[in-house]
């Protein structure tokens, strides 16, 4: 007799693929922000990662996704040594770095040579400094600079005397630090700590499109351009700015560059060349010459400027510069909107920024 074999069941198979579980995606892309919400593990490999691991992508076939690094650990795998899922992200201990060398720099009564500050660090200096400027938007040497600034301009605002003021921001010698003082104050320091006395500001207030507008030079070029709907308010800006400067009203040659202005506010097309006396970090100072390269009609994301700077992560930074821009039109803050298009904070209110967007594209359409 005859035995036949029973045919045996079918095996289940699931059409579900790690592909279809949005999950995957946060991985495919290497997106830093599911770093310590997500780990996966590969098969092939024997290891677990955090999302933005470096290495190649893994064949999704071989993949599994884990919410919990308990559940990355249960695979029996080994951590991956690239990405290190079980500690900080490369990007949070580079950041730590940076912290830590900025803590140096602020601290530090002399300044800190890069190959000083690299080896406190614990970094090569060539990796130090990319990492520190990507993460501050400045180099060392600037950030030092602009460290050393904040010092003096602190001291000077107190009431120390000029020659305390410079030794205690870190300057070893008074003929290095006059060199510089102008680029870094906009002014002499004795006028810095003056509030601006003996400095003369000519200033005068017109009238355009978006309401009242005033312009103030000093000896080197335009300082403010302000925009409102109160010129005397205008007038009480540019005051407190300048608490001790001797401010003076228009007369006829300075009614022609306001009449210029106006006429650039009106007509964008024309074009504006201006002496600026920009008055900034020189972080500030990148991002606004880096606004004014944009031309007319043309609208850049706060990402786009960072990434023309050199410092692609510094968005937060740049937007910081665009609202602390006292030179409105002149330095078109105005044509940088957010990442999906949409308008974002003004310092003369949004409505102004959209009517200054939609007449430079109308002109230029």
């Amino acid at each position: 007799m005859t035995t036949r074999t029973q045919p045996q069941p079918a095996l289940r198979t699931s059409f579900f693929s790690v592909v279809d579980d949005p999950r995957w995606a946060r991985v495919a892309t290497r997106d830093k922000s599911a770093d310590g919400q997500l780990w996966y593990s590969v098969s092939t490999t024997g290891i677990y990662c955090r999302p933005s691991c470096p290495s190649r992508t893994a064949n999704s076939k071989n993949v599994s996704l884990h919410d919990t690094i308990e559940s990355a650990r249960a695979t029996g795998f080994r951590p991956c040594k690239r990405c290190n899922p079980e500690g900080l992200s490369l990007d949070s201990e580079n950041a730590a770095l940076v912290a830590k060398a900025c803590r140096i720099i602020e601290e530090s009564e002399e300044e800190r040579s890069l190959d000083d500050l690299a080896a406190a660090v614990d970094c090569s200096a060539s990796y130090f400094h990319r990492i520190f400027k990507a993460s501050t938007g400045l180099t060392p040497k600037a950030y030092t600079a602009a460290d050393r600034a904040k010092k003096l301009r602190e001291g000077l605002e107190i009431g120390a005397s000029v020659t305390e003021a410079i030794y205690d921001a870190g300057f070893n010698s008074s003929g290095r630090f006059y060199e510089k003082s102008t680029g870094m104050l906009g002014m002499t320091p004795t006028q810095y700590r003056a509030g601006g006395a003996n400095e003369d500001i000519k200033f005068a207030v017109g009238q355009t499109y978006l309401g009242a507008i005033l312009v103030a030079s000093s000896a080197k070029g335009v300082a403010s351009i302000l925009l409102g709907d109160d010129p005397d308010e205008l007038v009480r800006n540019l005051q407190d700015r300048f608490p001790k400067a001797r401010l003076i009203g228009m007369d006829r040659e300075y009614e022609a560059l306001i009449a210029r202005i106006v006429g650039f506010v009106e007509n964008p097309g024309i074009g504006l060349d201006l002496p600026l006396d920009v008055r900034g970090t020189a972080f500030q100072r990148r991002v606004w010459q880096a606004l004014q390269e944009i031309p007319v009609g043309e609208r850049v994301s706060y990402s786009d400027i960072a990434r023309r700077i050199g410092s692609p992560t510094a968005t937060r930074a740049v937007a910081g510069a665009c609202a602390a821009n006292n030179i409105a039109v002149a330095i078109p803050c105005h044509r940088v909107v957010r990442n999906d298009g949409a308008l974002s904070g003004y310092a003369w209110g949004v409505d102004r920024k959209r009517a200054l967007l939609d007449r430079e594209a109308a002109q230029t359409a």
